[in-house]
């Protein structure tokens, strides 16, 4: 098989990636969660952005960044989770509970956190509790 190549494309939407992922993890930290593992990859199943502590919850972020720019078109993030993308998810956590010992007393939750980044300003960080 031969090694895929990254673009420049590919290299610039992984840096917005990891920059959005980032954010996020401050944000979640600022709230009081606890980041136990970021990027959390479970083969051809996927991967889990951010896996937090909140209290006795275990908590699944799906990291969505967005760059606004003027007179384009974009999707917002918080709309890119689709009942697909949800259901994925709910696998993921299932996949990563299953392999470090079982479910928290407080359960596990999916969080989605929607970075927008505007032309000029302070990037607009959105984070949503329970969304699948």
């Amino acid at each position: 098989m031969t090694p895929r190549i990254a673009r420049p494309r590919d290299a610039r939407r992984g840096a917005l990636g990891r920059y959005g992922e980032d954010l996020a993890v401050r944000r979640l930290t600022e709230t009081g969660l606890t980041v136990l593992e970021r990027n959390w990859r479970c083969g051809r199943a996927g991967e889990i952005d951010i896996v937090a502590r909140d209290g006795d919850a275990l908590v699944v972020c799906e990291v969505k960044t967005r760059r606004a720019l003027a007179g384009r078109a974009f999707q917002h993030p918080m709309a890119a989770v689709t009942p697909a993308k949800a259901e994925r998810l709910r696998g993921l956590a299932e996949r990563w509970v299953q392999e470090h010992g079982g479910a928290p007393p407080g359960g596990v939750r999916i969080d989605l956190i929607g970075v927008l980044l505007p032309e000029r300003g302070a990037p607009e960080v959105e984070h949503a509790r329970g969304v699948a």
